[in-house]
């Protein structure tokens, strides 16, 4: 079976915060039991280390045996998946054009790497912000904290097509993480980078 592939390298223009729940328990009974294969539980599990359990309510970066922060290989897909939806809705674009997009997405392109690091300069700080709800009772307000990597981060990975013309698809995808970044409040702007593929 032939596979186009292109190898990407990311650079990040704004901090991206930390999406994995520092809560191990929590974690473990609802995060990691979505994964998409059940060999990665306890993968992901063991990747989050005993030192975040200092901030449970905390977003927190997974790290790598190495100790860096890393991002797996199917949240690449899921951001695939989330610009795929928006820009189906602008005219013109080629993903206006993609029928069944998740089932293309989860058949037809993968991500080479399990476990992408995150190579930066500088520390993991800390980003805290206010979430608010509106509910039945009035508006609740909770206060949201999650690790940050600083803007200049820098995320290399494979991407393989097993058609060769999704990977245009993928091309308008990488450009909109210029609007809409990776992590976690992605829409505020958070974790927005530009991309180059490496030849």
């Amino acid at each position: 079976m032939e596979k186009y592939t292109m190898k990407v390298r990311i650079e990040t223009f704004e901090e991206m915060l930390g999406t994995a729940s520092a809560n191990p328990e929590l974690h473990d009974e609802y995060i990691a039991s979505n994964a998409p294969d059940a060999m990665s539980r306890e993968e992901e599990v063991a990747a989050l280390g005993t030192e975040a359990v200092i901030e449970k309510s905390m977003t927190i970066f997974p790290k790598d045996a190495q100790g860096r922060p890393i991002i797996w290989d199917y949240q690449i897909k899921g951001f695939f998946k989330d610009s795929c939806k928006a820009l189906r809705k602008v005219t013109g674009s080629k993903s206006a054009k993609m029928k069944a997009y998740k089932q293309e997405i989860d058949g037809l392109i993968f991500i080479r790497e399990r476990q992408i690091p995150i190579m930066f300069t500088g520390e993991i700080a800390r980003c805290q912000r206010p979430l608010r709800a509106q509910t039945p009772q009035g508006e609740r307000v909770a206060l949201a904290s999650s690790e940050s990597i600083p803007a200049g981060a820098v995320i290399t990975f494979t991407v393989e097509c097993l058609v060769k013309e999704d990977l245009d698809f993928v091309r308008e995808w990488l450009d909109y993480g210029e609007l809409r970044g990776l992590g976690q409040w992605r829409n505020s702007g958070k974790g927005r980078f530009r991309w180059e593929e490496i030849k």
